[in-house]
């Protein structure tokens, strides 16, 4: 045996060796990827790198290269085929030799390489001589595009009086042709206007600054750079952009009160957040160096604050708590402004801030209720009967009269449910009782009226929370799916389990246990791990499908409430055929198989006769799409088989005319017992699959033709089957008789049907049915 039939044997073997273990496989396909190392040759392909220049046009294809087999003796007898990627248009191969012509004008921006393949086949054979291989055509690059600035145009920004060479921005042109490919994508910067202030790096776009320049001189400059291709060598692209840089301002300058002293007024029934009024501080640099904070000193920052307006650099005063005319009536505020952002090397100039006074008068008013509280926190515990008390609020009329006051809830409609209010005293309760499982807060909104004056409301927020009672019990998370091997041991921990409880879960303790009724003949046994889990362990080993599929375990689940409950959760475990570890999914299968009472046999039945179904199906469409090919003339000679109401010139008469009448065409001697009609439909089915296996000349059709034939010929009062018609009697006057010998009471066997074989095709399937009726006959 030489060695090409050797490794061909090794392979078939690996391909053919059926349910091997791993370490059998891998031994065998070691084995063959070492044949196969030993058997490898280097490649018959020759050809070296194939390039083609872009932008090329000509009126011929031009040439690229040339792929050729070590094999090809140059006598014609191989032949070269290109496929692939542009194969026929963009390229296209001497089939001869195997060069390689371009005949379009490519781009390599749009498209840098082509890959395709090439076959070499024997010209007599048909057969490939190479194996089918893989080459790349690259599309060379010319300088064809212009530099681009992407980016621009551009804005920068550098503080004044920055040192030289303090770096400003960086410019960065783009050029779509090759990099890697000569100098066409080589940019060189340059400076066309800017000098003697600015400069730029050749090769990397970074401008710099020259030399310092003060803001309040001249605060923008225009610089144009020039970006070229090629290195700057003739015959190069070129583009501009055109970039301004902004002199940004330095601190120099503290901030300046218009004004050393403000007056302003605030009524009393004011809300907080109210403006009362507005400072401005000059300052003579712009930007963030002209930015500053405004801070308010002393005592009356408890009452007012103070806030920037980022825009215009204004100090907005504003209620930081109520004001109370009748407590105090002015306030003097000292306000100081500071800038934000402070240069260390002005800090000799003097401090960067300034201060000025602010009067601020109290106007007296008609005042709202005051709650004695912003914000109520209460507590009730959950299920607390109707009209339960969950605390009480309380406002007054700070003004001087000490209008009475009112109270009501802001109502939502669930809360409506839940709470109401009594409106002279503020005494909250519950309308019916809560459930800390739906919402463990509630937030409700208390106002207070004055009754002389309506139109004077305030509000207050309480913020109920339901106490927690032990009303729920604990239970699974989550439906386990638990299996078991049949080959477990005794103390194989097989399932860990947890419990959740839709009460507080703070400091709640889970007890586990197996239930009572199942602690005595259990196969399984439950330990509790002290941490809110517990562990499902086998207390016996070995276990058998064909006994019991599936165990139903009872656990108790405790929890440590007042008063504690207790929950039984059912784990359900399913015995699985595995040998080291559990497949879930076959587990699931052969747990779903179970439950419908079907084994994989009976599975591949029913598959099976889908199948059969299947291909009777497809048969049955096609005989039908065969018969509607038929010519016209045959469906005419259906239908004339099936509507016969006339019978030459031997006519019995008036008797002819009630044809059509069973009753009438049936004489005493033709009448039959009538048996009962058997299962038709299922008996067609058991003779189909029998068919399927003794085919269509069995005498199984011959048995079942002669059955439905005598049915036809015992039932005159249900229609026949297979559009069989039955003419038992044409009238007494008729010389012909009966035409038809399927309803005839005496054999026809011994008459010869030779002769409608001589009537041409359109009778050669009666002609059939009658040859083979007489061949059952004998």
């Amino acid at each position: 045996m030489n060695f090409s039939a050797l490794l061909h044997l090794m392979v078939m073997l690996v391909q053919l060796w059926p349910c091997s273990p791993s370490t059998q496989n891998s031994s065998i396909q070691n084995t063959v990827q070492s044949f196969t190392a030993a058997r490898r040759v280097k490649r018959g392909w020759l050809w070296e790198p194939l390039f083609v220049t872009e932008e090329q046009i000509s009126q011929h294809p031009v040439y690229v290269g040339q792929v050729k087999s070590d094999l090809d003796k140059q006598d014609g007898n191989l032949k070269y085929i290109l496929t692939g990627e542009g194969a026929g248009s963009i390229f296209v191969m001497d089939e001869y030799n195997g060069k390689i012509y371009v005949t379009q004008k490519l781009d390599r921006e749009k498209k840098a390489f082509h890959t395709l393949r090439a076959q070499a086949i024997n010209r007599s054979t048909q057969l490939p001589v190479e194996p089918d291989s893989e080459f790349i055509i690259k599309v060379r690059d010319i300088n064809d595009n212009e530099p681009q600035f992407l980016d621009g145009p551009y804005v920068a920004t550098v503080p004044e009086m920055s040192p030289e060479g303090t770096s400003v921005t960086q410019v960065t042109a783009t050029d779509g042709d090759d990099p890697s490919y000569g100098n066409s994508a080589r940019l060189l910067y340059s400076l066309i206007q800017g000098q003697p202030y600015f400069s730029v790096e050749p090769k990397t776009g970074v401008i710099r600054m020259a030399s310092q320049m003060d803001r309040e001189t001249k605060d923008q400059y225009l610089v144009i750079i020039q970006a070229k291709d090629m290195v700057g060598q003739p015959g190069a692209f070129s583009a501009t952009a055109t970039v301004t840089i902004n002199l940004s301002d330095i601190n120099d300058n503290p901030p300046k009160f218009q004004h050393r002293l403000y007056y302003m007024r605030v009524s009393e029934d004011a809300p907080v957040g109210t403006t009362v009024g507005k400072i401005f501080a000059d300052d003579s640099d712009v930007g963030d160096n002209a930015a500053m904070d405004y801070f308010i000193e002393g005592d009356s920052s408890d009452v007012f604050d103070i806030i920037t307006n980022s825009e215009t650099q204004e100090g907005i005063i504003s209620l930081k708590k109520r004001v109370d005319y009748e407590s105090k009536r002015r306030y003097s505020v000292q306000v100081k402004a500071v800038n934000k952002y402070i240069d260390e090397r002005f800090l000799k100039e003097g401090p960067f801030e300034d201060t000025t006074i602010v009067k601020i008068n109290v106007e007296d008013a008609d005042e709202p209720p005051v709650f004695t509280s912003e914000n109520y926190v209460m507590s009730i515990a959950e299920g607390a009967t109707r009209g339960s008390l969950v605390g009480v609020v309380t406002a007054r009329d700070p003004d001087d009269d000490g209008s009475p006051v009112r109270y009501s809830i802001v109502h939502s409609t669930h809360l409506k449910r839940l709470f109401s209010i009594n409106e002279h005293n503020g005494t909250i309760i519950t309308t019916e009782p809560l459930d800390r499982e739906i919402a463990s807060w509630h937030n409700i909104t208390v106002t207070a009226t004055e009754t002389r004056n309506p139109e004077k409301i305030s509000e207050a927020n309480v913020y109920v929370q339901v106490l927690d009672v032990n009303d729920n019990a604990p239970e699974f998370p989550k439906n386990y799916e638990t299996y078991v091997c049949e080959n477990t041991v005794s103390g194989q921990l097989i399932q860990s389990i947890s419990a959740v409880d839709q009460d507080d879960s703070a400091g709640h303790r889970f007890y586990f246990s197996l239930a009572q009724e199942a602690t005595n003949d259990s196969y399984f046994i439950v330990k509790d791990n002290q941490d809110n889990t517990a562990g499902i362990f086998t207390e016996k080993s070995g276990f058998r499908r064909q006994e019991q599929v599936f165990f139903y375990l009872p656990i108790l689940i405790q929890d440590n409430g007042t008063p504690p409950l207790t929950s039984t959760n059912i784990l359900t475990i399913t015995v699985c055929d595995c040998d080291t570890e559990v497949n879930t999914f076959y587990c699931r299968y052969e747990a779903f198989m179970y439950s419908l009472g079907l084994s994989t046999e009976a599975l591949v039945a029913v598959l099976a006769c889908i199948l059969i179904f299947l291909v009777f199906f497809l048969a049955i469409v096609a005989i039908r799409q065969q018969k509607k090919k038929k010519p016209p003339f045959s469906e005419k000679m259906e239908e004339f088989r099936e509507n016969i109401v006339s019978y030459d010139d031997e006519g019995g008469g008036e008797e002819d005319t009630e044809a059509f009448d069973i009753s009438a065409l049936r004489t005493r001697t033709v009448i039959r017992t009538h048996k009962p009609r058997r299962n038709v439909a299922s008996e067609i089915q058991s003779l189909y699959r029998q068919s399927l296996q003794v085919g269509p000349d069995s005498a199984i059709f011959r048995q079942f033709i002669s059955e439905k034939l005598e049915e036809a010929n015992a039932d005159p009062t249900v229609p026949p089957y297979d559009s069989l018609q039955t003419y038992a009697f044409e009238g007494a006057g008729s010389l012909a008789g009966s035409l038809s010998s399927l309803g005839s009471n005496s054999s026809d066997l011994d008459q010869s049907y030779d002769y409608l074989a001589d009537w041409g095709p359109h009778f050669k399937q009666l002609a059939g049915m009658y040859t083979s009726q007489r061949s059952v006959g004998d």
